[in-house]
Formats: structure tokens, sequence, C-alpha cells
């Protein structure tokens, strides 16, 4: 679970709503459900013109994978491929078959599957290259919702604060009422603003680079699961995975054989 992103939204949440109750003018000016309808409803509605429904009703399942995702460390992967890799050496592929059961990520699995039933090196990489393609065609069109609902919530607000604008202006006979209304008007703009920068933007930024590390993390079983297959020895396949680490981390995640 990564805490950062739920310590970010409550503490910005806590930020605006402090600085509200700082003010002394009290966070009931600050509901109009009106503006809140314009500004999310809008978003949404466009949202949906923009995207298929199936692609929508995902969001929610785009959020949480924010909050809930877990990238295996480095070091973790590299020393279960040089373990492999040695069982492999030592006692054949079949032997890994009783390792697959202690996997939880199901295209580690799938791709020691296919070394355990014997299928040729490049079809195995065909085979995960492929599903890492299709996966991050995915999370990119889950970015993209993100990125447009970023983009159309302050949109949204601004067209909110112009409806407001319009039915102030077209109603000047009580000036005592203009500032109220102003109030009201800028309201839009507001919610706008406070859902793309605190919710959608942050967390289109979030799946972004969740997105590459699970990729790095794909690409390191690939690589693995191929060297083991070539029977390659652990050492070799230790040197193999390390070059997707830094070079100042090398050591940090050098795996023992």
């Amino acid at each position: 679970m990564d805490i950062a992103t739920i310590i970010g939204t409550i503490l910005g949440f806590c930020l605006i709503v402090g600085s509200i109750l700082a003010g002394g003018t009290g966070i009931g000016i600050f509901v109009n459900i009106p503006s809140l309808a314009v500004t999310i409803g809008g978003m949404v509605c466009s949202t949906l013109i923009h995207f298929s429904l199936p692609q929508f009703l995902s969001v929610f399942s785009i959020m949480k994978k924010t909050i809930v995702t877990k990238v295996p460390s480095s070091n973790e992967l590299i020393q279960k491929m040089v373990n492999f890799a040695a069982i492999n050496r030592r006692d054949g592929a079949l032997a890994l078959e009783q390792e697959i059961r202690h996997i939880q990520d199901p295209f580690f699995v799938r791709g020691l599957q296919m070394l355990v039933d014997g299928q040729d090196v490049d079809n195995i990489r065909d085979l995960m290259e492929l599903e890492i393609q299709y996966l991050q065609e995915r999370h990119g069109t889950g970015k993209k919702i993100l990125d447009f609902m970023g983009a159309a919530a302050p949109a949204f607000g601004m067209i909110g604060t112009l409806i407001g604008l319009v039915q102030m202006l077209s109603n000047m006979s009580d000036p005592s009422g203009i500032g109220q209304g102003m109030a009201v008007a800028l309201l839009t703009t507001f919610y706008g603003a406070f859902a793309a920068n605190l919710l959608f933007i942050p967390m289109a930024g979030k799946l972004s680079i969740y997105s590459a590390a699970e990729r790095t993390c794909m690409e390191m079983i690939t690589e693995g699961i191929c060297a083991i297959a070539q029977g390659e020895n652990p050492t070799t396949v230790r040197e193999r995975l390390q070059t997707f680490v830094s070079k100042g981390r090398r050591e940090e995640v050098k795996a023992t054989i």
C-alpha cells in the first residue's frame, strides 16, 4: 500500500479546510450544491462523451491502483531468479513447478509455467512481451482518463463561474447581493481547481510512475525466465538482471548464490 498517496490526500483536505476555518467565515459558505453539480457533473458527462462506458467505470479501479499497488523490490526479484536458476541447473525445469505455488504475481507464474512446460525461449519471450505491451496500453488509457478529468474539472468550474456571473449581472437592482452572488459564482472555480490539483492530476502522475516501475519489474521477470530457459548459470542470471538497476545500487541488490 502506498501510504504517501493517503497521507498527501488527507493532509491536502486538512490544509484547505483549515485555511477556510482560519478565515473565520465558516465552512458553510463554501458548500453550494448547484456549483458542485455543475463542476463534478459536467466533468463526469464530458468524460463519458470522451471515453466508452467500460473505460469510464474502470476509473475507480485505476484510482485504487494508485493506493494499493505493490511492486516487488529489485533485490527480492533478482534473488528469486538466482535461486530458480540454481534449481534449474541442479534438478531441471520440472523441479520449478513446486516453486510456482509460492508466487503471487500472475505474470511471474505464467512465465514459470511456460518454462516448466518446456516451451521455446523465443515463444516465452514473445508471449511475455505481448502481455507487457497490452498492460502498458491499459495503464496508458487509465492515465488518459485521469488527465482528462484533471483538465475537465477546472474547465467546468469556469463554466459554472460564468453562469453565476451572468445571473448576477442580469439582476443588478439589489447592489447588496452582488458580493454574495460573486462568491457563489467563484465557488465552481474553487471546486474544479481543488478536484483537479489534489486528486486527478496527482493520481495520473502516480499511475504513470507505478506503470513504469511495473514495466521494469515485468521486463526483469522476462529476462530472468528466458535466461533460465537457455540454461544460463546463476551468476550470469544475476549479472543480467543487475543491468536493470542503477550502478550505485548494484552492490545493494547483489543476490547471493
